[in-house]
């Protein structure tokens, strides 16, 4: 079944959506969540939950693409579900991993308030471009470290390349992106 037949189910209020939007993107998003959780139970509850954000999501948004925005409802699902059951502890998945390599540019807390939307719209716009300017290799091993939040070894057999060149790759998008973002006057 097309997107826009399923989106269609979603505007006739047709429980078959979720059905067909489980079957053909539950894979893809239960990857996203096993990322994140690293543990079944809760990507199942992550995947149940996306279903619903998207049920009551569509209508009346209609997505462009729509593996996209599944995608994005799963990870952000599942970071908010990480967040609540590391809140007392820490450690453990790729999670935290990938947050200091990130905290070197981007810090401060991950909440925005009404204020901080135009900024973090810059933001957003400012990372677009900057991977638009990097090779297709590197821009895959940044997006899959980075919004898959992938382990370094599963990039690296992935793309048949060295655990020391994916580290390598990343070591130096964060600095083209830290350096794109001091170019716009963006600090965080």
């Amino acid at each position: 079944m097309s997107d826009n037949d399923i989106i269609n189910l979603y505007f006739a209020r047709d429980e078959m959506a979720i059905t067909e939007t489980s079957q053909k993107y539950g894979a893809y998003c239960g990857t996203i969540a096993y990322q994140i959780l690293l543990n079944n139970e809760d990507r199942e509850e992550c995947l149940n939950d996306t279903w619903l954000h998207t049920w009551n999501a569509i209508p009346p948004k209609r997505p462009s693409l729509l593996r996209t925005f599944l995608g994005k409802i799963t990870r952000n699902l599942a970071l908010n579900r990480y967040e609540k059951a590391t809140a007392a502890k820490r450690g453990g998945g790729e999670t935290p991993a990938v947050l200091e390599e990130l905290s070197e540019i981007i810090a401060g807390p991950t909440h925005q308030n009404p204020d901080q939307i135009p900024d973090m719209l810059a933001l957003t716009d400012t990372i677009n471009r900057f991977l638009e300017t990097l090779k297709p290799e590197q821009r895959k091993i940044f997006v899959r470290r980075y919004w898959y939040l992938s382990d370094i070894r599963e990039i690296a057999a992935d793309y048949a390349l060295s655990e020391s060149k994916v580290k390598m790759t990343l070591q130096r998008a964060r600095q083209g992106l830290l350096q794109k973002l001091t170019e716009e006057g963006i600090t965080l």
